[in-house]
């Protein structure tokens, strides 16, 4: 999942990282990588902590620009480029404001898309667990969707 994660940030990467003059060229697959990373963290911290209303609610779409969720991975992932590739927090915000949102939109799309298996709830739910065994949290989030 984290593969298919990485695609998504970099068709959103452009004027964010790659054309961006603060993030070096030769920088822009590590910014890339972390700005996956922070996002599957992101939702590994929701998942761990019980949030499962959270994640739920991000799957069941709306409007992702104004998902707390979502704010919450982008301040995350602000920090973290901010920490590791020594831009200020403006900087950091402004490569990542515009980004994340379009990324997460584009990610539960996909994941609600039946005709898109890039991904995939079990998946989903196995990555934030770290284990297959997971039918009782695919349960639950499955329950949040009204899925049997």
């Amino acid at each position: 999942m984290l593969d298919q994660l990485i695609n998504l940030v970099k068709e959103h990467a452009g004027d964010a990282i790659v054309n961006n003059p603060a993030i070096p060229n030769e920088k822009n697959d590590d910014a890339i990588n972390e700005t996956a990373n922070g996002i599957m963290n992101s939702l590994k911290g929701q998942f761990s902590g019980g949030n499962m209303e959270a994640i739920s609610g991000l799957f069941q779409g709306g409007n992702i620009q104004s998902n707390p969720l979502v704010g919450q991975i982008t301040q995350a992932v602000s920090t973290q480029i901010s920490q590791n590739f020594g831009l200020d927090a403006s900087a950091a915000n402004n490569v990542v404001s515009s980004m994340i949102p379009k990324v997460m939109e584009q990610f539960v799309s996909k994941t609600n898309d039946p005709n898109d298996s890039s991904f995939d709830l079990n998946s989903i739910v196995q990555n934030l667990s770290g284990s297959s065994g997971t039918s009782d949290a695919l349960n639950v989030i499955k329950g949040f969707f009204g899925i049997k």
